[in-house]
């Protein structure tokens, strides 16, 4: 069985993306906060990580998901994570988002944009 770790900070997000995953087979892990993900993913390693890239409500913008990826990509054991990037922000409201690319992510949502069974018809595509 495929494990998925699903970070964001929204529980109604982590519910409803959850729930799909686990309808399709993954066993699915989350994590709230950037610490919470990086613990988790350290110590159970998943086949895919779904990363937000705003995880406080303090503060705005994308660089706590950024500094996860940062942080996975230099690490020997986790630098080829797989990884689907679900946010609400794009490139025009913080150009740094156009980074990610650089940073190994296989896809990247815009939620508003996109339904759960789209984010998990590319996890089966990432994962086959």
């Amino acid at each position: 069985m495929k494990k998925v770790l699903l970070v964001d900070d929204d529980p109604f997000i982590l519910d409803i993306y959850s729930v799909q995953l686990k309808k399709e087979g993954y066993l699915v892990n989350t994590a709230n906060s950037a610490k919470k993900a990086i613990e988790k993913i350290m110590i159970n390693y998943p086949d895919l990580l779904i990363l937000d890239l705003n995880l406080s409500q303090a503060s705005e913008g994308p660089q706590e998901g950024i500094n996860i990826l940062k942080t996975i990509r230099n690490n020997i054991r986790t630098k080829d994570l797989k990884v689907i990037v679900i946010s609400n922000y794009g490139e025009k409201d913080y150009p740094e988002i156009s980074d990610i690319k650089k940073l190994g992510v296989d896809k990247s949502f815009l939620k508003v944009q996109s339904t759960a069974e789209e984010v998990v018809k590319s996890v089966k595509e990432i994962l086959k």
